[in-house]
């Protein structure tokens, strides 16, 4: 080790000490952040010279890079010392609208209710099951209730826990469920006697992305990923067997990820290969898990179809006549080879024809019904249709302008009922069921929020905003009414816009600790996302990405012209590739925001995608483009916010970040912060705040989560003055 750099981590070390025993309040004047070493690295391409100072942060367990990770951790939590008062204030209020003790609305499945609940104080939900009653199958509190799993139990021997889903085998005595202890979407896979409570790892199996039983209850299917966290291969485990698990199929295509999963009617397994714009499917009878996987139609580049087996036939969404899917009954061919053909595609029966202005997002068969997500217009309906065609199509719509409505898993083939989340800005979290003969609803629960919440005391809108080539981008929005002002008040302004995914308006309590003092909420549903159909996200992606980031901007400065808000009150939010966002709208319009909140974000774009090591980079070219290409090198040239950083006056920024993100490395953030406090003339803080324990969604605790929303919530509230 040089002399260099020997020097540079005792200087981290020292910094990082001082700063974590400091114990009387610092102010933004006096304290200063660490000071990343400058070591040049060449990483031009095509002909364009780029210099990456900080490329060295990529080493993890080098002792200057972790050195320097505990200043800057150090950093932040000395910043964060003088408000830490009004922080756990905030966390003690935002705990206190929680049920502590609660129940999840159960659901039936074969002869079991199976449901989960928390308990006062713990962090983890328990799961349970009890015997139906009587002919009809009723659920009752009288019933005995089974234990299957309690994830605070599992929490004991861990930092970190997240549960990749659970699956009764079909005798219901075998539970396989599947757990991660770091965050980094590494999951071990369980089997649980439900009997005994014996519970043993499956040991071949240290990357478990899905898994499903066959009829049998011996037979495990799972799906595996590689180290670049690509999910490619399908294997066999039979429970008790002496001989080693089978790999059964692999996807050898980089794009691809492999999808598992079993019909309603427990009869077919499915396995699915996904890319971002092509997806096909597999089948197994579930009852003959050593036979043949067929294809059900031949991969086409481009052609994405969902399967859902009926009978005889299968429902098929799928995109074969335009963007937004139509819906299909297509028959399925005996013997062996593909299920179907493109000719019999093209002859189906149709249940719901592709429209331009609807998108069909999710279907599912029941016994005597199809239920169809649809989105139109920005908001979602539901379409309850017979399922061997026929008049007598109903839908199932809403009141509300911007809400959420979302179909729930279901677990019953032969249900008369489909189960749906409903919520918006101002309703809680609401579980309905609607009649799939009549379409009338009924509401299961209503999720509590504690202290006396009333949804009449807050008010939310839609507004319109035209961009630069005329598209109206909708934004929406809540606040409280008695604190809504004649002109511009503090607003926050959040945004996603990628991979298709809408951001729809979503209740959540912690956000009353914001809008109980006078802020705005706002969501930006700009291009990139699906929040208007697959157009929406077509025209937000590739060389078509810009407009994601000029849709925001659009957003912002409409808020702005109307009254809402005033730079010097307007603070913006994005995670993931939000956080993406966040970091080239800064570099578009540094003047137009008070302060950015960017959570584990995606801003070293180009390099990221240079590095086909990382996971998730080959299978990313279809939603970024391919940076050894140069046309496509230019697409990200453009907007990539780590390389766009330049000498300006830049807002307050909080980028929070995880130490085991395998989706966004921690190094983004901390390159990213590093190089824009070297340009900077701004005065606001500049923080690099890391979770050392956490992966991509931070903590996993249902109050470590809250912690973290206070401490968010905190760096807002003292750049808009709002602390006391």
């Amino acid at each position: 080790m040089n002399r260099r750099l020997v020097r540079a981590l005792v200087q981290s070390i020292i910094a990082a000490a001082t700063l974590l025993g400091a114990t009387r309040p610092v102010s933004a004047d006096t304290l200063q952040p660490p000071v990343a070493l400058k070591k040049p690295r060449d990483v031009s391409v095509h002909g364009d010279r780029r210099i990456d100072d900080y490329f060295w942060l990529r080493e993890k367990d080098s002792p200057e890079v972790q050195a320097h990770l505990q200043a800057e951790a150090a950093y932040a939590a000395a910043w964060f010392k003088p408000i830490e008062g009004p922080m756990d204030q905030l966390f003690e209020e935002m705990k206190a609208r929680v049920l502590q003790r609660d129940q999840a609305v159960p659901a039936r499945r074969g002869r079991y209710w199976y449901g989960s609940r928390t308990e006062e104080g713990k962090q983890y939900p328990i799961y349970f099951r009890r015997l139906a009653q009587g002919p009809q199958r009723f659920y009752s509190e009288q019933a005995a209730e089974e234990p299957m799993l309690d994830v605070n139990e599992l929490a004991t021997t861990r930092k970190f826990v997240a549960l990749n889903g659970m699956a009764v085998s079909p005798d219901d005595r075998w539970l396989a469920y599947a757990v991660d202890a770091t965050g980094a979407r590494d999951f071990e896979l369980h089997i649980k006697d439900l009997q005994t409570g014996e519970d043993r790892v499956v040991a071949t199996t240290p990357h478990a992305d899905a898994f499903v039983w066959a009829s049998d209850s011996k037979t495990l299917f799972y799906i595996r990923h590689n180290e670049a966290r690509r999910s490619h291969q399908l294997w066999r485990h039979v429970r008790g067997a002496t001989a080693g698990d089978v790999l059964v199929h692999e996807e050898r295509d980089d794009l691809f990820n492999l999808l598992l999963l079993k019909s309603l009617d427990g009869k077919t397994l499915m396995l699915g290969a996904q890319s971002k714009d092509t997806m096909d499917w597999r089948l197994l009878p579930a009852d003959q898990p050593t036979a043949a996987w067929r294809e059900v139609l031949p991969r086409v580049a481009g052609q994405e179809y969902a399967v859902t087996p009926y009978g005889r036939e299968l429902l098929v969404r799928i995109n074969d006549r335009g963007p937004n899917f139509r819906l299909v009954r297509l028959p399925v061919r005996a013997g062996t080879g593909p299920v179907a053909t493109q000719a019999q595609l093209r002859s189906a029966a149709q249940l719901m024809p592709h429209r331009d202005d609807a998108m069909i997002e999710n279907v599912l068969a029941f016994k005597t019904h199809a239920v169809a997500q649809v989105r139109e217009g920005g908001s979602v309906k539901l379409r309850l249709l017979r399922a061997q065609g026929g008049s007598g199509a109903r839908d199932v719509v809403f009141d509300e302008l911007a809400y959420n409505a979302v179909l729930t898993p279901p677990s019953e083939f032969d249900a008369d009922r489909v189960r749906f989340i409903y919520n918006s800005l101002t309703t809680p979290s609401s579980t309905y069921e609607a009649e799939l003969a009549t379409g009338k609803l009924h509401l299961l629960k209503v999720q509590p929020v504690q202290g006396g919440y009333d949804a009449s005391r807050y008010a939310s809108e839609r507004l319109w905003f035209k961009a630069a080539d005329g598209t109206q981008v909708p934004v929406s929005l809540v606040y409280r009414k008695d604190l809504r002002a004649k002109g511009p008040q503090r607003l926050l302004l959040y945004g996603y816009g990628s991979y298709g995914i809408p951001t729809d308006p979503r209740f959540t309590s912690p956000r009353l600790s914001l809008l109980d003092r006078g802020v705005i909420f706002a969501i930006a549903h700009i291009r990139g996302g699906g929040d208007l159909g697959r157009r929406w996200y077509l025209d937000g992606k590739l060389d078509k990405k810009m407009n994601t980031f000029t849709d925001f901007v659009t957003c912002a400065e409409g808020l702005v012209a109307r009254g809402y808000t005033q730079p010097s009150q307007l603070i913006i939010q994005g995670g993931s590739a939000g956080g993406l966002l966040m970091g080239a709208v800064t570099n578009l319009r540094p003047d137009l925001f008070k302060a950015v909140v960017a959570q584990v974000p995606f801003v070293d774009v180009i390099n990221t995608m240079l590095d086909d090591t990382l996971p998730l980079t080959t299978e990313e070219y279809i939603e970024w483009g391919n940076p050894n290409k140069p046309a496509e090198y230019a697409w990200m040239r453009t907007y990539s916010p780590y390389d766009n950083l330049k000498p300006a006056a830049y807002p307050a920024v909080l980028a929070r970040t995880a130490i085991n993100d395998s989706q966004v490395p921690y190094w983004e953030a901390a390159k990213y912060v590093a190089k824009l406090r070297t340009l900077n003339s701004g005065s606001g803080p500049v923080l690099y705040d890391i979770n050392m324990t956490a992966g991509h969604g931070g903590a996993s605790g249902r109050f470590d989560a809250l912690r973290e929303v206070a401490r968010t919530y905190a760096f807002m509230l003292q750049q808009w003055g709002l602390l006391k």
